[in-house]
């Protein structure tokens, strides 16, 4: 029967009969060494091709890691550049609006120095004519004749501001009128009012600012 034949050992080197032993005779040891070493060459060549394989799989892991390790450094130094772009950018705008501010105010500065300085002439100018108005007239030492030329010069003279000042009244009451006009029409006018804010105390500065003009004009 089958089960009393003896079973053949699966294993490793499962297509690697064993060394038979005839009876009765002689055993050839070097068949059996022989044997022997076929089936370790045959296990160190297939341990040297799991190495292999082993080898192969974890250069192609090192490979992805590298490439990966690449990638990210070239994602992170584009990142860095479009940052370091904006911050030039940034600090370019900045200069440039700093620069803007820096020159308004040195224009702003300028013409309140010059206008200051207009107004300083101006008040000087006002100060030395009626200085010179109100020179005393020495003519004990004149002749006649000088004093007849100074008499007259004098009569211009008057005659000269009696003009100004006309044209200075006719400038006032032209400029009062105007103010009256502009508050009757201002306080008849209901839709401007409010808008215009134009209450008691808004009708007193624009009375002074028309009064401070003429003063200045004058």
């Amino acid at each position: 029967t089958d089960d009393t034949k003896p079973k053949q050992k699966s294993g490793f080197m499962a297509g690697l009969a064993a060394p038979k032993i005839p009876d009765g005779e002689r055993v050839d040891f070097d068949d059996i060494h022989r044997k022997r070493m076929e089936k370790d060459l045959i296990e160190l060549q297939s341990l040297i091709e799991a190495h292999f394989e082993k080898r192969k799989k974890e250069e192609e892991e090192l490979l992805n890691l590298t490439d990966r390790i690449e990638k990210r450094r070239s994602e992170r130094a584009e990142q860095m550049k479009i940052r370091a772009e904006r911050e030039r950018e940034r600090q370019n705008k900045l200069a440039v609006s700093t620069s803007r501010k820096r020159k308004e105010e040195q224009r702003s500065f300028l013409k309140i120095t010059q206008t200051g300085a207009k107004r300083q002439t101006e008040r000087e100018k006002k100060r030395k004519i009626l200085n010179d108005r109100r020179k005393e007239l020495n003519v004990d030492h004149l002749k006649e004749d000088k004093l007849r030329d100074k008499a007259k010069e004098m009569w211009e003279w008057m005659r000269q501001l009696e003009g100004e000042k006309f044209d200075l009244q006719f400038k006032f009451t032209k400029q009062k009128y105007e103010v009256n006009h502009t508050h009757m029409y201002i306080g008849n006018s209901p839709s401007v009012g409010p808008i215009l804010g134009c209450g008691p105390k808004h009708k007193e500065n624009m009375t002074e600012r028309f009064m401070g003009t003429f003063s200045q004009t004058s």
